[in-house]
């Protein structure tokens, strides 16, 4: 797991735009990387509509937001569509970023163990140095709960 203090991993996918981004074209940008498990699913939905919600006051912090989930660019497209996200979604159909950064491993979910991606929020210095790391997201106040963690 990429911890504070760490740079992130040289990257290179599409968003849900098919347009494609690397991680050094960010280079100089505060960032706000968020892993969530999967599109349109409830506690995913509550997060991105929170981000969606809290994102001109992120903004105006200097923060880029950018979502990372497993799903494909068709179906990251339609969830930013019908959510009205302000932000990309990147389609890590490779595993590339969520590896790097660490948060796809094994997970528990209604007695089954399987692997998949862990909800992480990390914030990032525009030399690309983590500045914080969410490990216990607050599904339903997400920005809030980045906000209070900025003001802190």
């Amino acid at each position: 797991m990429l911890n504070v203090g760490q740079k992130i991993p040289l990257f290179q996918v599409s968003d849900n735009l098919g347009n494609t981004h690397n991680s050094e074209q960010y280079r100089g940008q505060k960032l706000i990387i968020f892993f969530y498990p999967k599109a349109s699913t409830p506690g995913c939905t509550l997060e991105v509509c929170s981000l969606r919600d809290g994102y001109s006051e992120l903004k105006n912090l200097g923060y880029t937001l950018l979502g990372v989930s497993l799903d494909s660019v068709k179906r990251q497209n339609n969830f930013a569509k019908k959510y009205k996200l302000p932000f990309l979604l990147l389609a890590d159909v490779e595993k590339q970023i969520s590896e790097g950064f660490g948060v796809y491993g094994k997970k528990k979910f209604m007695g089954k163990e399987f692997f998949g991606i862990n909800r992480r929020t990390f914030l990032i210095d525009e030399d690309g140095i983590v500045t914080h790391r969410i490990d216990k997201v607050a599904t339903k106040d997400h920005a809030q709960q980045i906000l209070k963690l900025l003001q802190d």
